[in-house]
């Protein structure tokens, strides 16, 4: 209604009333609860990566692929380097962080929402998105990771699309889109379907929308060059090495049925499948809605991981189908409101008991400790176990010593606040990476290498590169000690640099 307030006005049915406002703070807070209770209060693995290479470029000046490498935009690395800058090595900033954004995320596919079919819609909408982004089939406790910035841009870049009048904000849309893009690489299939939906509201705002796309990329391409960064570095490590013999996207076809099988038919997502089929009833053709939720599939089909949280990329969209047909549906058949959100609220909630068990973990403090480890049968550290392993060798090395974890150490490394002597310092097994790592080892030896003593190292990392670790240290290093099931080496006297 005209001079109403979309954020407070409450949706009232009989007996009660739901207040937007309320929902958006009680998601928010949930989405703290799964997102900061986590097994060991500690970064994940890729986490750690992020941080590391974040706080490197912040701290040391060493900018992304040169003071470590991975696969992700430099764009995102400012937030794991504003982290560390702010409040040293920590999970809880990244995490609060994109809760935040999250949130605004919230809003604006409640206002898509009411915009199509009213605050009904609006409220099946917010509620179906808001819980199913922390699902465990989406891994809803990693709220830090690109997936959440790239869907909020995705939600705005809809929204200014969709509810502008006269196109006015189509500019803006192809600009965010743009930043999404900055974020995550597969939101150029969104952007597709954003282009389409552009070009059949008209010229007009097709052009706008392209002018947005180009100025975006431009302001990315501005910020890469006064930052320092190496475009060839970006070719490099966010393309290239991510193919071929070694790399994360190498799986063979079984492997991927086996994936494509787990996400889509033996996780949460099917519970959105009849209300995407009541959708595509009621419309009887596809619409912008229908494209992104293709477009969308098709791109987690191209990449090819299927890690759950990429299933979040998906959410919006299902979200917005499915808060529309239940819409539909109770307008259709004078269903109650109040028992449909009752049956949304049940059926879509997480079902994790991670968090609860680990509130009582605040009160009676460590339950990981070394004297559990270093005895067979040897286990993989945890979180917890590998956070304190790299405060330990904090605590055991001067600050200027370079460190080497062997295999996916990246949370001992981030946590150890050491430099590794490679840019690989967590596992990449490309023929260009082995050849990098085996370079930097000879050249630049480490003070301390650590080496795990676990199956799973054998089992996940190649032959050649435990071979090369154990012939480095046999040869320039003495083991003094085992800690949380590493094998712990010190560089021997006179073979430093």
């Amino acid at each position: 209604m005209p001079g109403s307030n979309i954020l407070t006005d409450p949706i009232k049915q009989r007996g009660g009333s739901w207040t937007v406002f309320y929902i958006i703070v009680l998601l928010t807070v949930l989405q703290l609860f799964v997102g900061l209770f986590t097994n060991g209060f500690a970064l994940s693995q890729e986490e750690a990566m992020w941080h590391y290479i974040g706080r490197n470029w912040f701290r040391y000046g060493l900018v992304p692929y040169s003071g470590g490498a991975d696969n992700k935009s430099p764009l995102f690395y400012v937030i794991f380097g504003l982290s560390d800058w702010l409040f040293g090595v920590n999970y809880w900033f990244p995490r609060v962080l994109g809760t935040i954004v999250q949130s605004v995320g919230l809003f604006y596919i409640y206002k898509i929402a009411v915009r199509i079919s009213g605050k009904r819609a609006g409220v099946f909408t917010l509620s179906l998105f808001g819980l199913s982004v922390l699902w465990h089939g989406a891994d809803g406790r990693y709220v830090s990771f690109t997936e959440t910035y790239e869907v909020v841009c995705n939600i705005l870049s809809f929204y200014f699309l969709i509810c502008s009048k006269n196109n006015d904000k189509a500019f803006l849309s192809g600009f965010i889109a743009a930043i999404g893009l900055g974020f995550r690489l597969s939101a150029i299939f969104v952007i597709c379907t954003l282009l389409i939906t552009a070009l059949y509201k008209g010229r007009k705002a097709t052009l706008r929308f392209c002018s947005g796309i180009l100025v975006g990329i431009g302001t990315l391409v501005l910020f890469v060059h006064f930052t320092g960064i190496n475009f060839k570095d970006i070719a490099f490590y966010m393309f290239e090495d991510n193919f071929g013999p070694g790399s994360i996207n190498n799986s063979d076809l079984v492997t991927r049925m086996v994936q494509f099988h787990n996400m889509f038919f033996y996780s949460e997502i099917i519970l959105f499948y009849p209300l995407i089929l009541v959708y595509i009833f009621i419309k009887k053709k596809i619409d912008w809605l229908l494209l992104w939720i293709i477009f969308v599939f098709i791109g987690i089909n191209v990449v090819g991981n299927y890690a759950r949280v990429d299933l979040k990329e998906l959410i919006p969209a299902v979200s917005l189908a499915g808060g529309l047909s239940l819409a539909h549906l109770i307008n259709a058949f004078k269903i109650s409101m109040r028992n449909v959100m009752l049956i949304i609220w049940i059926c879509f909630s997480p079902k994790t008991v991670e968090p609860i068990v680990n509130v009582g973990r605040l009160f009676s403090g460590e339950f990981q400790f070394a004297r559990n480890f270093c005895h067979e049968p040897y286990i993989e550290p945890d979180e917890s176990a590998s956070r304190q392993l790299g405060l330990w060798v904090k605590a055991n090395t001067n600050q200027y010593d370079k460190v080497y974890v062997a295999g996916f150490g990246s949370q001992v490394q981030a946590y150890s606040e050491r430099i590794s002597p490679s840019i690989y310092f967590n596992v990449t097994q490309t023929k260009v990476a082995k050849q990098r790592l085996f370079q930097d080892l000879r050249r630049s030896k480490a003070e301390m290498i650590l080496v795990p003593l676990f199956p799973e190292y054998k089992q996940w990392v190649d032959q050649d590169l435990r071979l090369f670790i154990d012939s480095l240290t046999n040869k320039n290093y003495v083991s003094v000690q085992c800690m949380f099931n590493y094998n712990v080496f010190r560089l021997k006297a006179g073979e430093g640099n």
